[in-house]
């Protein structure tokens, strides 16, 4: 049998040939019955005929599973032979059985002296050989690979050993079981000095004791916890040090072991500076976990210095580590110290622009510009209103029901669909030029009778080779195609299965584009093209605000939180996976559709604009900065840095994501009469939202777009001024899109004519 594969957590292990030791003083049935199942199950067989041999040949070959003869004592002593296998150090993952003899008429035996003797498991005499066969496969899947994976905790255990910071296993009941070098010397004890003792039985300094009670509470629901605080060594000199706390799951699902991780901190001269923040740091994490009020048995935060004398700053510092320190120390809590640090020894003013700083950083929505309150632009107000939140919650019990008892097309309902070689003559020509950006969709959706997707994507995918990398034939990539756009609202004016075919399109694109090209792997190309073709799958032509509003099924079930981007994805599953026919994922491998999946759902859930600025600002800071600084420092040509930053996998989301946003909302970058068309046809969706709001009663999210009173101009270049141009600008730096600019600065000549007039409509007059 050939390596198999074998996942030990996050461990990718590799399992050679299994080898078997057959011992039978003489050859019968059943020995000749674990031959042959050894045989058909591609594993190594040796035979040994006496308890010497036997453990000679062990030594050499370490044999996985060891089958004893324990039927005839006449030949040797079984359980001696285990027991003096069992004394050497390579049997201490191995298997060993003992072959019983079947008595029918006597009453079953005790296993006990098998197992006191080493044995780890009996098997009852039976010669069939599919019966040996049988065993030998279940102990593969069975104990032979828990042995295995045991045995590979020995690298893991090598790790701890020369891990250069400290730690320390503990039981549930904070019993030491195990320390590395690294933690002996911080703490100067000798080698196992520290195994089974109770931490309490450490010496600790005064701290300390408070400090346990409150981190259980903690970590005994589970979450990690993080701080510094001072231990005492073992001589009594005190060190400070950086604590993490991390509860492991074990037997019945419950906390069997705490790790802890432990290393020096850096400044341990500047130690009198920094105790004070250190200790109140460290306070608040717990009080983090326990959510009680922040006073109630606090840690003496008083400083033990004459610097921290200062009462205004006293109260500075101590409160800013209480709001924001976290559990888990995240990026941002990182500036947030560097800051708290920066004001200890600052002047008044800096000081209390500081304070400012870190009013700005408390806010959750800390890439989304604050619009102000004066003079504000109304359509750019009621655009962010409507696409970036989540609506205001309505107390009346007068509710917008989403599709309740919707059916949704399958593949079985769905007449045959076309092949690519038989294409109608019109649709062909209407596809000629899909790989350039200029290609017309909605010459397309005519040529089609808006079924523009079907055609489009079979001949993208084609282009793409989807096919060959999924392993699905043409035939079932046609039935998902023409299930996935039966299912695109064919009654809406923009969420339809046409927008869903010029996303796909400009998703192509943007993946034909060299630097985009070496940054992503094929499975990357996929999940995009599958992304772009399902991402707004089923939209009912009404914002989520809306549903949020009007409590429709859908806003419940996904709790108000990026409630359509959420359906489209859960949907796109659904309509692939129910049926055979249409389910292009069906002859993948398991871990790489897992793979594509969580690839494809990322991707759909960031066309939700209430992240819009938080996936816009990621990109130009880790992508846009670090290729520009390369650029300036010379580096253009070296390769390798370039790859560094294009190919980390953070990176390559970051990258995916903005490609999918890009394609979504490309509209304004469009030739001038797609651009326009796409205007009237978005407005028009968002005017049918304001009548039925009005009609329901519901809270007008966008009143702008109101069809009697709106400016379709001013709509569009609030949206292209709020939404587009910084993305696009970071796009096109990545990507290199000048087409795409040129079309973008010239509809926002357009529409600034438009409005300059005072018209409000989608052309001027003839």
């Amino acid at each position: 049998a050939p390596a198999t594969d074998v996942q030990f957590g996050p461990m990718r292990l590799r399992q050679d040939q299994l080898q078997v030791l057959l011992v039978f003083a003489e050859d019968d049935d059943q020995s000749n019955g674990f031959r042959w199942a050894c045989e058909k199950a591609g594993f190594r067989c040796n035979i040994a005929r006496t308890p010497e041999s036997a453990l000679e040949c062990f030594l050499d070959k370490h044999h996985d599973i060891i089958i004893i003869d324990h039927r005839h004592s006449r030949y040797f002593d079984a359980e001696a032979l285990c027991r003096s296998i069992r004394t050497t150090k390579p049997s201490e993952n191995t298997v060993i059985i003992a072959v019983v003899q079947r008595h029918a008429d006597r009453e079953e035996s005790s296993i006990l002296p098998l197992i006191s003797a080493g044995f780890s498991r009996r098997y009852v005499e039976n010669s069939s050989r599919m019966a040996c066969y049988n065993e030998l496969i279940q102990l593969e899947f069975g104990q032979v690979q828990a042995q295995f994976k045991l045995r590979a905790c020995n690298s893991l255990f090598a790790a701890l050993e020369k891990s250069q910071e400290a730690i320390e296993i503990t039981s549930e009941d904070h019993v030491v079981q195990y320390v590395n070098p690294a933690f002996e010397t911080m703490m100067g004890y000798q080698i196992g000095e520290l195994i089974e003792k109770q931490l309490t039985e450490v010496p600790i300094n005064e701290k300390k004791a408070d400090f346990l009670e409150t981190i259980n509470s903690c970590i005994k629901i589970g979450k990690e916890w993080q701080g510094m605080y001072y231990a005492k060594k073992k001589n009594g000199d005190s060190i400070q040090q950086n604590v993490k706390i991390l509860p492991v799951i074990g037997q019945g699902g419950k906390i069997r072991h705490y790790v802890s991780i432990s290393r020096l901190c850096n400044d341990n001269n500047k130690a009198e500076k920094t105790c004070e923040c250190i200790q109140a740091e460290s306070q608040t994490d717990i009080q983090t976990c326990r959510q009680k009020d922040m006073r109630k048995g606090s840690l003496d935060v008083r400083s033990t210095t004459s610097r921290g004398s200062d009462g205004i700053s006293q109260r500075r510092r101590s409160s800013m580590a209480r709001v924001h320190s976290m559990t888990i120390e995240a990026p941002i809590t990182k500036v947030i110290n560097i800051i708290n640090a920066a004001q200890e020894s600052s002047p008044m003013p800096v000081a209390e622009a500081l304070d400012r700083a870190l009013e700005i950083l408390r806010t959750t929505e800390l890439y989304s510009p604050q619009l102000g309150t004066k003079d504000e632009d109304p359509h750019t107000s009621d655009l962010v209103g409507g696409l970036m939140t989540d609506g205001l919650r309505r107390l009346s019990g007068n509710e917008y029901i989403l599709s309740a008892k919707q059916t949704h097309q399958v593949a079985g309902s769905l007449s045959s669909p076309i092949s690519l070689n038989d294409i109608p003559p019109r649709i062909t020509e209407a596809m000629e030029n899909e790989e350039q950006w200029d290609f017309d969709i909605f010459e397309l959706e005519a040529a089609t009778h808006k079924r523009p997707l079907v055609y489009l994507g079979l001949k993208i995918f084609a282009r793409f080779g989807i096919c060959e990398f999924l392993n699905c034939s043409e035939s079932t990539l046609r039935s998902w195609l023409q299930v996935i756009e039966a299912n695109y609202h064919s009654s809406n004016s923009y969420h339809n299965s046409t927008h869903s075919a010029d996303v796909l399109h400009a998703t192509a694109y943007f993946l034909s584009k060299e630097k985009v090209k070496q940054t992503l792997d094929p499975i990357d190309e996929v999940a995009a093209l599958i992304a772009a073709t399902v991402h707004d799958v089923d939209h009912p032509g009404r914002t989520n605000s809306f549903l949020c509003n009007a409590g429709s099924e859908l806003a419940i079930l996904y709790n108000d939180t990026a409630v359509l981007e959420s359906h489209h994805a859960a949907l796109a599953f659904q309509l692939t996976t129910r049926d055979g026919k249409c389910n292009i994922f069906k002859n993948m491998e398991r871990n790489e559709y897992r793979t594509l999946r969580q690839v494809i759902i990322d991707m759909v859930l960031a066309t939700e604009m209430t992240k819009h600025f938080e996936h816009v600002n990621k990109f130009v800071n880790s992508i846009n900065k670090p290729l520009a600084a390369l650029e300036e420092n010379g580096n253009n040509g070296d390769g390798e840095s370039i790859k560094t930053v294009l190919r980390s996998p953070e990176n390559r989301i970051l990258i995916k994501r903005m490609l999918i946003k890009c394609a979504d909302i490309s509209n304004p970058c469009r030739p001038i009469e797609q651009c326009i068309e796409w205007a009237g046809r978005i407005s028009e969706e968002y005017f049918a939202q304001t009548d039925e709001e009005r009609r329901q009663g519901l809270p007008v999210v966008m009143p702008v777009f109101d069809r009697n009173t709106c400016s379709i101009p001013k709509s569009q270049l609030s949206f292209i001024d709020y939404f587009i141009i910084d993305m696009f600008d970071a796009w096109d730096a990545f990507a290199d899109l000048p087409n795409l600019m040129e079309h973008l600065n010239n509809n926002i000549k357009y529409w600034k004519g438009l409005d300059a007039r005072n018209l409000r409509v989608l052309r001027p007059p003839p």
